[in-house]
């Protein structure tokens, strides 16, 4: 069995955990005090970066939940999405409402496919 590797942690939690050649982790948005579409293009963004830090992309998406503070963000989420979403390369995704904290309106857990860990 691979070890896991942890990526900057704390007491709580770890920014990415990779095991074997899957990497796990959440992101919410850096400025919260954005609307929704702020903070969702927000996200979007960051899983970007955090795949380009790990040596992988968006077509090794396997799944994204994404936690939405209300649903009536839905459609903005479905916009944004799609216009970042690689065609013919989806995740499997699913989209729920939470009760999250303070302004943020959007946080996304993300798993994804890396060559080796990072």
């Amino acid at each position: 069995m691979r070890r896991l590797h942890r990526h900057v942690t704390t007491r709580r939690f770890a920014d990415i955990v990779i095991h074997g050649d899957t990497a796990h982790w959440v992101e919410i948005a850096d400025d919260t005090s954005l609307d929704a579409r702020g903070q969702i293009g927000q996200v979007l963004a960051q899983i970007d970066t955090t795949l380009t830090a790990i040596g992988s992309d968006r077509t090794s998406l396997i799944q994204i939940v994404i936690h939405l503070a209300d649903l009536a963000d839905a459609a903005t989420l479905d916009e944004l999405w799609d216009a970042w979403v690689p065609e013919g390369d989806p995740p499997v995704r699913a989209r729920v409402q939470s009760g999250l904290g303070g302004t943020c309106r959007v946080e996304m857990i993300v798993t994804a496919a890396v060559d080796q860990p990072a």
